[in-house]
């Protein structure tokens, strides 16, 4: 591949252009899903209500430290060209090994299996049917990518537009709807509830970490990134919690935490079977889009992964005729494979593709965050186009709040948590035998 070195992005995009980005990659299929899962946690409505402002805030802070670090080392790595640059190749490396066989290959599994949730909802296939839906995703879309069908940008663009309009319109209809009838108050949740919450909260609120790599492209970006950033994680934050009022307005708390499918139910309880149906069409069809998305960019990291370490120099074989990494994305589908059928043996599905990534996923984005502190000290009184605010004390929350993620995505969760960190410390003796193959000839 060709690649023009002097090559940089420029500073187009206006406030406005950002707030709207911001909220159309944040808003995405969780919020048909976890809310339910974050209710049966939670313990109480006031509760799972403070957590989801929560997650708001925690994320705004989360994506203020990324828009320093992205703004002041642009590239196209994201973070695994960070902790490369912060900690060394090793950690690099571990952070692609992780990419490659938990992080994204979860994601794919999880949203796979939200897939075959909905899917299930419109053609039944037995009790074990989302599964069969969920395997048959990774299977068509790999094989999609493989022979070189790319998703379109403007079918996923619309489809965005469209997820955040009927989520709109679910809310109007369901807070103007007659409630449902009041329950007794449930208990407090404990500890180990609010943590286990927490990292479903915190997985709707995914992507504000893609969002940041907008620092590159936003004009002023010193004045522009922190309204961008507050504005449209604002505006995500109050959506969630409108949306889980009407989900507890219509549904009631116990009938939250019972969901399958709390969106289907929803549209169900309000519009009937017509309205399930609508529901689970667009959700199904914007799940396909995530999925093929996922698929897509997890497949150019394991590509980079095997070019960077000719060891592992067959993942970094392009085919010209797919115009795709073809050897990364037949890798990455086989693992994603492997998950959904780990998922469907233990019989929780969805719920164990999250408990697998949590931990892993939070140790690099601790890692990530903490590398601030590293470039500050490395870079002493560089100029930096964006400055994260009240410095250290920014950086230093986020980083407890990683640090707590990580300990309640291991304390809280159930094995396939601790599935997950080994297969990341198998990445441990394949780097040792990947620099002793051949050394990784990576630019400093």
């Amino acid at each position: 591949m060709t690649q023009n070195l002097s090559a940089r992005p420029r500073p187009t995009l206006s406030a406005f252009d950002g707030i709207a980005i911001v909220v159309g990659m944040v808003i995405g299929i969780g919020i048909f899903k976890l809310p339910s899962l974050v209710a049966g946690a939670a313990g109480s409505p006031a509760m799972m209500l403070l957590l989801w402002l929560a997650g708001g805030v925690v994320s705004v802070i989360g994506a203020l430290c990324y828009a320093e670090l992205c703004s002041a080392h642009p590239d196209a790595g994201g973070e695994y060209h960070f902790l490369s640059k912060a900690y060394g190749a090793s950690v690099g490396f571990l952070f692609a090994w992780a990419r490659m066989t938990v992080i994204q290959t979860g994601a794919i599994a999880l949203v796979a299996f939200l897939t075959g949730d909905y899917a299930a909802r419109l053609l039944p296939l037995g009790p074990h049917g989302p599964e069969i839906y969920a395997a048959a995703t990774v299977v068509l879309l790999t094989g999609l990518n493989v022979f070189g069908t790319l998703q379109s940008k403007s079918a996923q663009k619309l489809l965005e537009i469209a997820t955040i309009l009927m989520l709109v319109a679910a809310i109007a209809i369901g807070l103007s709807h007659e409630g449902a009838p009041a329950a007794a108050a449930p208990m407090d949740a404990s500890g180990a509830g609010i943590g286990l919450a927490m990292v479903f909260v915190l997985l709707t609120y995914g992507g504000w970490n893609e969002a940041a790599y907008l620092s590159a492209e936003i004009k002023d970006v010193q004045r522009n990134m922190v309204r961008i950033v507050v504005i449209g994680l604002a505006a995500v934050t109050a959506l969630y919690l409108l949306a889980n009022l009407a989900y507890l307005h219509v549904l009631g708390f116990e009938g939250m935490k019972k969901s399958e499918a709390i969106g289907a139910d929803l549209m169900q309880a309000l519009l009937g079977r017509a309205g399930e149906v609508f529901l689970s069409l667009l959700v199904l069809l914007a799940a396909l889009t995530t999925v093929n998305a996922t698929i897509f960019t997890g497949a150019r990291t394991n590509y980079a992964l095997g070019r960077d370490f000719p060891a592992l120099g067959w993942l970094g074989r392009w085919d010209e005729r797919a115009k795709a990494p073809v050897n990364a994305l037949l890798a990455q589908g086989a693992i994603s494979l492997a998950l959904v059928g780990l998922g469907a043996l233990t019989g929780r599905d969805f719920v164990a593709m999250v408990e697998y990534t949590a931990p892993v996923f939070w140790l690099f984005l601790l890692l990530t965050a903490a590398s601030l502190f590293v470039f500050r000290a490395r870079d002493k009184g560089a100029a930096l186009p964006f400055r994260v605010p009240l410095y250290p004390v920014t950086p230093l929350i986020f980083c407890a709040t990683a640090l707590y993620m990580l300990h309640a995505s291991l304390a809280y969760t159930g094995v396939h948590a601790l599935i997950g960190v080994g297969v990341l410390a198998v990445g441990v003796p394949v780097l040792f035998w990947a620099r002793r193959v051949q050394r990784p000839q990576l630019a400093e």
